[in-house]
């Protein structure tokens, strides 16, 4: 099988399974009776249903493809032998799912020797399905159908919608905090959601001109980033290096080169 044929093969592999694990949880959490324990600090929670996503998620994928490796955020570590790996966020945005807020997603990204291959986002509240395979582009299906994702033209910061995410650790948050607002006379406005994917999702598809944000997991950034760069943006670090999780700046390409000016010397 070619590449780009596998690619497509396991971006539908990602989009079933997340639509079958999105649902759930949100099912789930409709019923109520949600069970909780913290994990890094005490508003970073983790769910009986993050849990359950992860394991459907990972017995599917072990299901279909069963040499490749799959690593959870919830702690599935399966090596393999394919050369392919999976990156899972089985609730990306725990805290919207507790709170009942819409802003959570199911993350699914598969990665080869030179990347994300492929990856599928899945917004249960919305029901929208964000999908990408490297080299045949971003997409959006939807109860309205599907059509394929364009970042935004903005070439002017002054305009610019930007998005971002804060730490669960209180003193990360105090630095981010500062550097917002420093930054948020120079642009149109900032928004905080509260999943990355998400928001690399929506920048993606042109809701946002620009995202950043710092201290991710790889689960929560790799899907996404696959998504919003095959829909035309720019992507990398705040320094001049390749994105990753410690550092991801995802923008319009227009605004690309102003936003990390900006972070810099509003840091």
């Amino acid at each position: 099988m070619s590449t780009d044929a596998l690619a497509i093969d396991l971006r539908d592999l990602a989009a079933a399974v997340a639509r079958e694990a999105g649902d759930m949880v949100a099912a789930g959490r409709r019923e109520g009776g949600l069970e909780t324990v913290t994990k890094s600090s005490a508003t970073d929670m983790v769910t009986q249903f993050d849990r359950a996503s992860e394991a459907l998620i990972a017995d599917r994928i072990s299901a279909a493809r069963p040499d490749d490796g799959i690593v959870g955020e919830e702690g599935t570590s399966e090596a393999g032998a394919s050369g392919i790996s999976w990156l899972v966020d089985p609730i990306d945005g725990t805290t919207n799912f507790l709170f009942d807020l819409p802003g959570y997603a199911v993350s699914i990204a598969a990665a080869d020797g030179e990347g994300t291959l492929a990856g599928a986002v899945y917004v249960p509240r919305t029901r929208e399905l964000f999908l990408a395979a490297r080299g045949a582009g971003a997409w959006l299906r939807d109860d309205h159908g599907e059509h394929r994702l364009r970042c935004s033209e903005a070439v002017e910061l002054s305009s610019a919608l930007v998005a971002t995410g804060f730490s669960y650790l209180a003193e990360r948050r105090v630095v981010q905090a500062t550097r917002v607002a420093r930054m948020i006379a120079t642009v149109r406005d900032i928004r905080r959601f509260g999943a990355a994917s998400v928001d690399l999702c929506y920048v993606a598809a042109g809701r946002f001109d620009a995202y950043f944000e710092e201290h991710l997991g790889p689960w929560d950034l790799a899907a996404g980033e696959l998504i919003a760069r095959e829909a035309g943006c720019s992507t990398g670090d705040f320094g001049g290096g390749p994105v990753r999780p410690a550092e991801a700046l995802v923008t319009a390409p227009g605004v690309f080169a102003a936003m990390r000016s900006l972070i810099a010397v509003s840091s």
